[in-house]
């Protein structure tokens, strides 16, 4: 037996198909170009009342450190690392933050598991 499509009937599925993957495409260039554009781009943030400031690129390559030298005692040492430490994290939050508001300009919200 043989089905018979109605009169008229015309396959645009192909043409949609092709209209999804175009944008798709499009989607993935535009992901790349913001991906690159904030791997170049430097963050800096300040910890512990502005005694440490961090400068670190989009890529998380970590540019330089500046301390304040008030802040450094050699018999409190720990408090030096805590603020260190303390800034690496603020400045790699502020670095995601960045980033999921940039992909979400190009993506339109819609969540790519993996890919940032």
């Amino acid at each position: 037996m043989k089905a018979r499509l109605p009169q008229g009937y015309t396959n645009k599925g192909a043409a949609n198909m092709n209209s999804m993957v175009k944008q798709a495409q499009k989607m993935q260039e535009d992901i790349q170009a913001v991906q690159e554009r904030l791997e170049q781009t430097e963050f800096t943030e300040t910890a512990g009342g502005g005694m440490v400031e961090l400068t670190m690129t989009g890529g998380r390559e970590l540019k330089e450190i500046k301390i304040n030298p008030d802040i450094v005692d050699k018999d409190d040492i720990e408090s030096l690392q805590d603020v260190i430490v303390a800034g690496v994290n603020a400045i790699i939050h502020k670095i995601d933050e960045e980033s999921a508001k940039e992909m979400e300009k190009v993506t339109g919200g819609v969540s790519f598991p993996g890919l940032f």
